[in-house]
C-alpha cells in the first residue's frame, strides 16, 4: 500500500462503520446487521473522491480486553490498519454519547499521533445536531455530525478528509490487476493462504468455521505482476446454511466470482473433492470464469500413499467436467509451491485474453471435422463450416454449421476440448456460438 493515500475508518461495534464505507464506495461490499462484530476483517476499497485517489479502509469494531479469540484478533486488526493509515476518520454514536470504549480507542489515536477526523454519526437531522458537540470532550478537534445511512454531511466530512492528500495517482497503481477470488468451503485455508502471500496476518485465521463473513479484498504484487485477491466467506451446503448473515456472506462469495477474472477453489486434501467443491466449479464454469483449482494442506497426507490415492480419485470423479483447470498442491502454512498456484493463475489469465487468427481457428476447425465423424440425426448430418472468435475473457468463438439444432452438450464439450488443444489454450475456459449459416439466395 505505499505510496497511496490509506484512510481508515476506526470505532467500537455498531456504530456504522461499514455503512459509511457502503456510502463512501457506492456499495454494498461490507456487511452490515444490526448486530455488533458483523465486519471482522479489514476491508478496503480504491476511490477517488473530489479528484483524490483513496484507499479506504473499513475495520472490524474495536472491542475492550476480551478473552474471545476472534475478538482480540479483530483488535489486532484495527491497530494495524491505524498504523498503516495516513488519516482516520473516528466514528462514533452520536445517540448513545461517549462511552469507556470512545475514550480508550481516543486515548489509542491520541498516542499514535495520526490526523484524526472525528465524525459523529447517527445525526439524521439538524435538531440532532447538538447530540455531537459532546464528542468535543475527547479532544481531537473538529467533530462533523453525520448520517453515513441517509448521506447527510458526508460533503463536509470528506472534504476535510481529502484536505492536504496527494491528487497524484502512485506509479504502484498503474497497470493491468488480475482479480483472483479465492473461493472454498469453510476451513479450508483460504485466509491462510493470502496471508502466506502477503507474508503478514492481514486477513483473521482461526480453526473456526465461519470467521470470515465478507468478501475482503487485498491488492498485492507478486512475482513481477499484480493481483487483487477477493478471500471469500466458506461456502456450505445450502440446507447447512441457516443464520441470515451467513446467508449474507455466501451470496457476497459467489458475487465475487462476477467480480474476478480467475477462481481459485481450494480443497482440502485431508477429505478431498466433495460435492460441494463440485457446485463451486460449477458456478464458476458456469460464468466463464478460469479456474485453478488448489489442494490445501498437501504437507498432512503427502505421505500417506492411501490418503492420495483417495484424494486423487474424488478429484477425477467429482471434478472431471473440468478437466482443463490445472491443479496444484500446496500447504498454506508451510507456504510448499505458493508461488506455483501464482504461474498458474498466470497461465490461465493470459490464454483467457488471447486473441487467435481466423485462420488457425478455421484449420483447427477443419481438422476436428476431418478426424471425428460429424453427429447426425435422421437424414440430417452437421456441417462446421467456418469461426470466428469474437471475444474474450473467456475466448468465444462463434461457429457457423447448417444444423445449430443438432450440436448436443456433449459435443459441444468434445469440441471445446479439441479447440483448447489446437489453438493452444489448455487451461482456458471457452465458450461456444452456433449460428447457422446465412443461406444462399
Amino acid at each position: 500500500m505505499k505510496g497511496e493515500n490509506i484512510v481508515a475508518i476506526v470505532g467500537r461495534p455498531n456504530v456504522g462503520k461499514s455503512t459509511l464505507f457502503n456510502t463512501l464506495t457506492r456499495s454494498r461490499d461490507a456487511l452490515v446487521d444490526d448486530r455488533p462484530g458483523v465486519t471482522r476483517d479489514r476491508i478496503s476499497r480504491k476511490i477517488v473522491y473530489d479528484g483524490v485517489p483513496i484507499n479506504l479502509i473499513d475495520t472490524g469494531g474495536f472491542e475492550e480486553e476480551s478473552e474471545d479469540t476472534i475478538s482480540e484478533m479483530v483488535k489486532k486488526q484495527v491497530e494495524r490498519a491505524i498504523e498503516e493509515a495516513d488519516k482516520i476518520i473516528f466514528l462514533l454514536d452520536a445517540r448513545e454519547g461517549i462511552t469507556p470504549l470512545d475514550e480508550e480507542l481516543a486515548n489509542m489515536l491520541r498516542k499514535k499521533g495520526k490526523e484524526v477526523i472525528v465524525a459523529a454519526n447517527k445525526v439524521d437531522s439538524s435538531k440532532q445536531e447538538a447530540l455531537a458537540f459532546e464528542f468535543y470532550k475527547l479532544g481531537l478537534g473538529k467533530v462533523f455530525p453525520i448520517s453515513a445511512l441517509h448521506g447527510r454531511g458526508i460533503k463536509e466530512l470528506m472534504k476535510e478528509v481529502v484536505s492536504g492528500l496527494s491528487r497524484e495517482v502512485s506509479p504502484e497503481e498503474e497497470g493491468e490487476e488480475i482479480k483472483v477470488a479465492i473461493i472454498g468451503r469453510p476451513n479450508v485455508g483460504k485466509s491462510s493462504f493470502v496471508n502466506k502471500v502477503l507474508g503478514e496476518e492481514r486477513l483473521i485465521v482461526s480453526d473456526i468455521p465461519g470467521t470470515t463473513r465478507d468478501s475482503v479484498d487485498t491488492s498485492v504484487s507478486f512475482m513481477g505482476r499484480k493481483y487483487l485477491l477477493i478471500d471469500t466467506a466458506g461456502i456450505r451446503r445450502k440446507s447447512r446454511v441457516k443464520e441470515k448473515l451467513e446467508k449474507f456472506s455466501v451470496i457476497k462469495a459467489l458475487n465475487s466470482l462476477d467480480r474476478c477474472d480467475v477462481a481459485v477453489i481450494m480443497i482440502d486434501a485431508t477429505e478431498g473433492a466433495t460435492d460441494q467443491d463440485a457446485h463451486l466449479c460449477g458456478y464458476a464454469f458456469e460464468r466463464g470464469k478460469g479456474i485453478v483449482i488448489v489442494v490445501n494442506k498437501w504437507d498432512l497426507i503427502k505421505r500417506d500413499q492411501e490418503k492420495i490415492r483417495r484424494m486423487m480419485d474424488s478429484l477425477e470423479r467429482r471434478l472431471k467436467f473440468v478437466s482443463y483447470a490445472p491443479r496444484i498442491n500446496i500447504s498454506a502454512l508451510t507456504g510448499e509451491n505458493i508461488e506455483l498456484v501464482f504461474k498458474k493463475i498466470n497461465l490461465v489469465y493470459d490464454q483467457m485474453k488471447r486473441r487467435i487468427k481466423t485462420s488457425l481457428i478455421n484449420k483447427a476447425l477443419q481438422e476436428i471435422s476431418e478426424n471425428h465423424l460429424p453427429l447426425s440425426k435422421g437424414r440430417k448430418r452437421l456441417k462446421l463450416f467456418y469461426a470466428t472468435q469474437v471475444d474474450i475473457m473467456p475466448p468465444t468463438f462463434v461457429i457457423f454449421v447448417n444444423y445449430p439444432e443438432l450440436v448436443t452438450t456433449p459435443y459441444e464439450r468434445f469440441l471445446m476440448n479439441q479447440l483448447r488443444i489446437s489453438l493452444g489454450i489448455e487451461n482456458s475456459p471457452i465458450k461456444l456460438i452456433f449460428r447457422e449459416r446465412p443461406r444462399k439466395e
